[in-house]
């Protein structure tokens, strides 16, 4: 029996029928400590995916994962598809703590926290941006000072997606308050329950509060915590930028159906199948194709990094480009919606038309987390380009 017959055997036995459709209401796929399930098969899902490994399917099996080759997890992700199954776990934890973890972590960090992230068990959120410090992030002052086997850290941190909801943050603080500003900076990781720890949520123009401010008050850290060499976190930080900036930049390589068409037809109308605007068909068409040849050249990329590589600056394309992508996917969403995109309220619109006005608020942001397009335009320019400054 070849791989793919046996990916597609057992996610048959193993997707629950709620997981091969779009979630619903409060059905996302997080996790840790604080993590609820309204809907038991998604943690059902989640159980049975992370006894696999397959949450995340190319990290070392003595970690958790599973010990797939890159094609291999390419094929366990297309008959994941073929079914539309979601994905049974998402976030930080596997998008960037991790495989940072994976690259710079010492041999007990991986063991202790890499086999949670893959169940699921923590959540973790980012500090890097400081209310002073955001696109010149190496300016950050959160400072650590040694005490023995622990460091004490004051600052603040602000823009922590989801910190309300997270059990762990991975930090940049300042060691050195000497050293140039892109040195003297380390990399720590802290439980969010640590005295001294305070989240305050932001809410944003979309009206949720995935961002938070977090204050850090004589937070005591230990050492074993350090991530890679002390002064020297500007290296694990920039690393886990690109891992980043790759997960935002996405690119699926445009699977099976065309949503964004069904949508077109069911509000602007159909003409023998077809979508009655031919403009709009145009630019639908347009789209699906640049989606689809993002997603193939982000594949191929992925590809060329072989087992075991890390982003390279090449992810500031991706994730410039993908930011764009998305905001024109909204932008179209809007015109072929038209007014009941922009309800907040009331029953003239159903649940998705309410959630759409709130994802396209959201979208605007695409192009400030991660690194603003500005910055990534710099990276490109010098980086991959070779412009002078």
């Amino acid at each position: 029996m070849s791989f793919r017959e046996e990916v597609r055997d057992w996610l048959e036995d193993n997707c629950p029928p709620t997981i091969r459709q779009p979630a619903g209401p409060g059905e996302g796929t997080g996790g840790g400590r604080r993590a609820t399930y309204p809907n038991p098969e998604v943690k059902l899902w989640l159980d049975r995916m992370a006894e696999k490994g397959w949450t995340a399917p190319t990290w070392p099996k003595e970690y958790g994962g599973g010990g797939l080759t890159k094609e291999e997890a390419g094929v366990l992700g297309e008959e994941m598809r073929r079914i539309r199954a979601r994905p049974a776990h998402t976030g930080m934890g596997l998008s960037m703590i991790g495989p940072a973890l994976l690259e710079f972590g010492s041999e007990e960090q991986k063991q202790e926290h890499l086999p949670k992230i893959v169940r699921g068990d923590i959540w973790w959120c980012q500090g890097y941006s400081e209310p002073g410090s955001g696109s010149d992030l190496a300016s950050l002052q959160t400072k650590a000072v040694d005490d023995g086997d622990d460091f004490i850290v004051n600052g603040s941190k602000i823009w922590t997606s989801s910190a309300n909801f997270a059990d762990w943050m991975f930090c940049l603080v300042r060691t050195e308050p000497d050293a140039p500003k892109h040195e003297g900076i380390s990399f720590v990781l802290f439980d969010m329950e640590t005295p001294g720890v305070t989240v305050k949520p932001i809410q944003l123009i979309s009206g949720a509060s995935p961002f938070c401010q977090t204050f850090l008050d004589n937070v005591r850290v230990p050492k074993r915590n350090l991530v890679g060499e002390r002064g020297k976190g500007w290296t694990v930080g920039k690393r886990l930028l690109q891992y980043e900036r790759t997960s935002i930049g996405g690119g699926g390589g445009g699977g099976g159906g065309n949503p964004m068409a069904d949508l077109a037809r069911r509000y602007v109308g159909q003409d023998g199948g077809q979508v009655a605007d031919p403009e709009l068909r145009k630019r639908l068409i347009a789209h699906r194709i640049t989606d689809r040849s993002f997603g193939l050249t982000v594949r191929r990329n992925g590809e060329e990094l072989r087992s075991g590589g890390a982003p390279t600056f090449l992810s500031s394309m991706f994730k410039l480009y993908g930011t764009e992508q998305n905001k024109a996917r909204y932008d179209l969403m809007l015109d072929m919606m038209g007014s009941q995109m922009l309800g907040w309220e009331g029953d003239g619109f159903d649940g998705r038309e309410l959630s759409a006005t709130r994802e396209w608020l959201r979208s605007l942001a695409n192009s400030i987390e991660g690194g603003t397009s500005e910055i990534q335009l710099n990276i490109i320019a010098k980086r991959i380009l070779g412009l002078p400054d």
